[in-house]
């Protein structure tokens, strides 16, 4: 964990540079979602009302391939950012070198706030070099990474730049996703419920063996559950299965009973004769899926289930949903689930939105501010909940103030790699 957070040092005239989360789904130029604009603003507001000289923001946005794309350029979230902080933040059209220059020495007395260039249009960013780190770091003074979202990846602007700025610490969106998922993970308060949910068993393995440790109760849903079922030798019709990870589910279930862990799969299944919002339905039991039929959401009986399961929970963490709920008519067993943990909520349990599609189902409940906790990442979440170390966070925690960093000549991708690594073994 960072030794050191936003509030333990003194920025009052300081050039900060502050690498927020501005990965903003985008209509054209139009942002669909600022949910993740309004988290970096606590950090920001906080920088500038303890006197920082200049704040300057970098970001990246989508997956530009070949250099600067007109499409992936941050100016809406530039605008964005001026009319929720109430003052004007200037776009920069690089995010190194003489742009940055000029925007430095065109400080005045009045504290300025710049959002500098998608640090992706350099391929160098991905790749972590050190010189291009080095370029990055070079007019500041200190570092704040406040990006959870991309904590996961020891990118130049998230791990490089801890190398050539001391201080580096953390923002108050990272520390409270840390608090939140990893304090949770290792410190809840039980019982203890993991609902995890989703397309693949594939993707969620992983994360899910470590929830069985950790949780007392485990729910699976969403399309994983019919491996799961497949498992339990029942046939699952047409839903979707991982042939590949019908042994390793067998596994789960059989740790799940060796431990006196609940692992709970729904007893009865909204299905559907064909993947489209029009298509005929039928609840049936999970035992009695019919052929050319395709699972898509959880039954009554199963929500009414889950509702008994998770009423005694004091911790729950909530990672994917129950069902295809882009569909109304297989999205009650997952707005279902935001319903039980609203109420949980209110009589005292911690309950943690664990990102990607889980958060956008809260989202679009207009029940986010019930809950205690939505969290701002999707890869990010799933690896600290799986218990990993995270690249951007081992940084911070590595950074003493006052240590000099290293010339970028001394440094390599290898080296750097393998001071991630190390730190992911601490």
């Amino acid at each position: 964990m960072p030794k050191q957070s936003i509030s333990d040092i003194d920025v009052a005239g300081k050039l900060v540079l502050v690498r927020a989360d501005l990965n903003v789904p985008l209509d054209g130029a139009t942002i669909s979602d600022d949910t993740r604009i309004r988290a970096s603003l606590p950090t920001i507001q906080h920088l500038a009302s303890s006197g920082a000289k200049g704040i300057f923001i970098c970001s990246h946005l989508g997956r530009p391939k070949n250099g600067p794309e007109a499409k992936f350029s941050l100016a809406p979230c530039a605008a964005r950012l001026s009319e929720l902080l109430e003052k004007p933040v200037k776009l920069v059209t690089d995010c190194v070198g003489d742009e940055v220059k000029s925007a430095v020495d065109s400080i005045s007395a009045d504290q300025t706030i710049f959002l500098l260039a998608n640090t992706r249009f350099y391929a160098e960013e991905s790749k972590n070099d050190p010189e291009f780190a080095a370029k990055l770091a070079a007019p500041f003074d200190l570092f704040v990474n406040d990006a959870f979202g991309t904590a996961h990846r020891a990118h130049a602007s998230t791990e490089g730049v801890t190398h050539h700025l001391s201080p580096s610490v953390s923002g108050f969106l990272l520390a409270k996703e840390l608090e939140y998922l990893d304090g949770a993970v290792n410190n809840g308060e039980r019982p203890m419920a993991a609902i995890v949910g989703g397309s693949k068993v594939s993707s969620k393995i992983t994360v899910l063996e470590a929830l069985l440790d950790k949780c007392d109760k485990v729910i699976i849903g969403g399309g994983m559950v019919f491996t799961f079922l497949k498992a339990k030798g029942l046939s699952v019709g047409s839903s979707m299965a991982e042939d590949d990870f019908v042994e390793t589910a067998k596994a789960v279930m059989a740790k799940a009973e060796a431990n006196g862990k609940q692992l709970i799969l729904p007893t009865d299944i909204v299905v559907a004769d064909a993947f489209s919002a029009d298509a005929n339905t039928q609840v049936v039991k999970a035992d009695a899926i019919p052929d050319g039929w395709m699972g898509l959401d959880n039954g009554p009986e199963a929500t009414k289930e889950i509702s008994a399961a998770l009423a005694d929970c004091k911790t729950v963490i909530w990672n994917g949903p129950m069902g295809v709920f882009e569909f109304d008519a297989f999205a009650k067993g997952t707005f279902a689930i935001v319903d039980v943990l609203e109420e949980i909520t209110a009589k005292g349990a911690c309950t943690i939105i664990g990102g990607g599609d889980s958060v956008a189902a809260v989202e679009k409940s207009g029940k986010a501010d019930k809950m205690s906790h939505i969290s701002t990442g999707g890869g990010a979440s799933l690896e600290l909940l799986e218990g990993k170390v995270l690249p951007g966070v081992a940084a911070l925690a590595d950074k003493e103030e006052g240590a000099p960093p290293p010339p970028a000549s001394a440094s390599s991708p290898e080296r750097l790699r393998a001071e991630v690594e190390a730190a992911r073994e601490e």
